[in-house]
């Protein structure tokens, strides 16, 4: 059995240097750009190449995250860091955006790709489908069941990763749209507000509803090497380098000798991150929730508070250069404190009363005390600059020759209305000679109710779309393939896939397009899925109008009107006490929002939808021709499509709605 990869985060160059003490096999880390981490330290591109040097005499591989959502002006300077990575001995990129994939398939074949868990690769057909484009390795979500990564592992032609310890999103990686609805600070940019560590309001219930523990798949790792996976992988370029070390060394200790899980746990205590689950692959999700969204150990609390002095309880030894933070009971304002010689502190035994020089903060007593930091090792923080010079810039002439090759400015001559719903119940109140495409995303249930042979049914069905989920368990692919194919033999022929690997489980002589969730926020990527001869796609419902300025392409379809699928999550969360209804209210300082289920995913959206019918002459004059209006979330009703029909036709806003970051911007 061959020991699998053990991929360790680094955020700065201490993380480095403990990866490499507590044993990887490979790290990952991100430059200033584009990465998935911005608020990491990161690397410059001098730095990067003195990791390499450092790396090949360690014989570690080194992994570059371009794993974010690339805009249309950054396609520039996208293939400058392409460029720097084909001169380089970097082992592989992860990448999410598929105009990275084309760039760098198309321009740098010798670069080996591997996709992010952000692409959302999560059965076997997504598998399949990585295999047939040549991508080398694919990181699987989070949310696998053990037994849907066995089937998986068992089929798979390509490399696979697997999260195993760390911090978890509440929704689907990929899928989040909150923290760009909060402000445009997009998660799948680098950007994320962490939405899901807030507090909610439910029925006068106030909590942290979506926030996860971190997971910890320690006792899992013998199983997992039975599977054949090839890289175990670590969260945490965020993190410090005493958590990497300290994780980096339980994680080696169990790999190389599955007998060491109960000493390897002893080191886990004190990775102070949340607490801990085996989430879905350990086969029960019911106690994943925290209603605690810091990090650290919980030690104690404030005792005394005098003028110039606090004094704290403890459970755990404390040292000097030991950092903890002081959590107010209202939740807010908490401060990080590191203990030292200068702020009075001396070394504590467990069970001890700890006395620090008062900070200038209005706590009290009982305020909560968290460990948060116990280094034992330092790592050198800095290191010599080496490695060979890379060329920085592609030349102008040969980049502005790809760019110029990618995306097309071409215009309709016509213009195209698309509805959509999620409800049959929306049939019989629509005007279907109206608009001119209606796409249908329906649950399980209601796709086994849809009835074709209905008279009305067949005279309109060439207008029909069937729209396949954003995740589709393992056990579901024979269930929307059979489907695909029974309409297929009625006459619908034109299907909207939410994963380019969809198409693997269409007909022959069947048509696709691509729905919003394959992220076209740029041309290189439309150039994409032109190319695998997608006939439609929607534009991504992050977009900016200053981007979808800065494209040539002028085809795809732009959406009006809809409700941001905000958290799409595979997690079910309980907003009520008796928990019993699947559609429940719920709110924060801001906005209200609602909760639903559909086959077993929960998906939250706000109460109010985002309306952007106003701009709708000032788009089309700008060459854009095609238009959706998403009724998914709207209570079934023929006086909504008629006012929602007349404001599209007269260019008129809807109120209440969001612009969501069609004009503040996207970041």
């Amino acid at each position: 059995m061959k020991k699998p990869e053990l991929l360790l985060p680094v955020g700065n160059m201490e993380a480095f240097y403990a990866a490499l003490d507590g044993g990887a096999d490979a790290v990952y880390l991100g430059l200033r750009k584009f990465n998935a981490r911005n608020r990491a330290k990161n690397f410059t591109l001098s730095q990067l190449q003195s990791i390499l040097t450092e790396s090949t005499k360690k014989d570690i591989k080194v992994y570059l995250t371009l794993n974010t959502l690339i805009k249309n002006d950054e396609l520039s300077d996208l293939l400058n860091i392409l460029y720097q990575v084909s001169q380089s001995t970097l082992a592989s990129i992860i990448i999410q955006d598929w105009g990275v994939y084309y760039l760098a398939k198309k321009h740098f074949p010798d670069i080996s790709l591997h996709a992010s868990t952000q692409m959302g690769f999560h059965n076997s057909t997504g598998t399949e489908y990585a295999a047939l484009k040549k991508i080398d390795r694919v990181i699987l979500a989070r949310e696998l069941t053990f037994e849907e990564l066995s089937v998986i592992s068992r089929k798979s032609l390509v490399e696979l990763e697997v999260f195993t310890h760390g911090a978890l999103c509440y929704s689907i990686s990929g899928l989040c749209l909150f923290s760009s609805f909060l402000g445009g600070m997009s998660a799948n940019r680098g950007q994320c507000r962490q939405p899901c560590r807030r507090i909610f309001e439910s029925n006068e219930r106030k909590n942290y509803f979506f926030s996860l523990k971190d997971q910890q798949q320690l006792e899992l790792v013998p199983e997992l090497m039975k599977l054949n996976i090839t890289s175990l992988k670590i969260e945490g370029r965020m993190k410090s380098a005493e958590y990497v070390n300290r994780v980096a060394k339980a994680y080696r200790s169990v790999i190389d000798n599955p007998n060491n899980i109960e000493k390897a746990k002893q080191l886990l205590h004190y990775d102070l991150g949340r607490e801990k689950t085996q989430y879905f692959l350990g086969g029960s999700v019911s106690k994943s929730l925290t209603e605690n969204s810091f990090t650290g150990i919980e030690i104690g609390e404030v005792t005394e508070i005098g003028e110039s002095k606090l004094s704290f309880s403890t459970n755990e030894d404390l040292k000097s250069n030991y950092r903890i933070r002081i959590q107010p009971q209202n939740g807010m304002n908490s401060k990080a404190i590191k203990l030292k010689s200068s702020s009075e502190f001396t070394s504590v035994k467990s069970g001890e009363i700890a006395i620090i020089s008062s900070p200038n903060e209005e706590f009290q007593k009982e305020d909560k005390v968290f460990l948060i930091g116990a280094p034992e090792k330092k790592f050198r923080a800095k290191f010599k600059y080496d490695g060979k010079m890379l060329k920085e810039s592609l030349a102008s002439t040969k980049k502005q020759n790809i760019l110029n090759k990618v995306g097309s400015a071409k215009q309709l001559k016509i213009t195209e209305l698309f509805f959509r719903i999620n409800s049959l119940l929306w049939i019989r109140k629509l005007y279907l000679d109206k608009f001119d495409y209606l796409i249908l995303r329906l649950t399980k249930e209601e796709w086994q109710k849809m009835n074709l042979d209905i008279p009305f049914m067949k005279k309109n069905i060439h207008k029909f779309i069937v729209e396949l989920p954003k995740f589709i368990p393992e056990k579901d692919l024979t269930f929307y393939r059979t489907l695909c194919q029974n309409f297929s033999r009625k006459g619908i022929t034109h299907f909207m896939i939410s994963h380019l690997s969809q198409k693997l489980l269409l007909p022959r002589n069947t048509t696709f397009s691509a729905n919003e969730n394959v992220y076209l926020l740029n041309d290189a990527a439309i150039q994409m899925i032109k190319e695998e001869d997608a006939k439609l796609y929607i534009y991504a419902y992050e977009y900016d109008l200053a981007n979808l300025q800065a494209g040539k392409d002028r085809k795809g379809i732009v959406p009006l009107y809809f409700y941001p699928e905000l958290f799409y999550s595979r997690m079910p969360v309980k907003l009520t006490d008796n928990g019993s209804s699947d559609i429940v209210r719920f709110k924060d300082d801001d906005n209200e929002y609602i909760k639903t289920i559909r086959d077993g995913i929960t998906v939250i959206v706000p109460q109010i939808p985002v309306s952007l019918f106003q701009y709708k002459d000032d788009i089309h004059k700008q060459g854009f021709r095609r238009f959706l209006i998403d009724l998914s979330y709207e209570k079934p009703s023929q006086n909504t499509f008629n006012r929602l029909q007349k404001r599209y036709k007269y260019s008129e806003a809807e109120q209440p709605g969001f612009g969501f970051n069609f004009k503040l911007g996207l970041s």
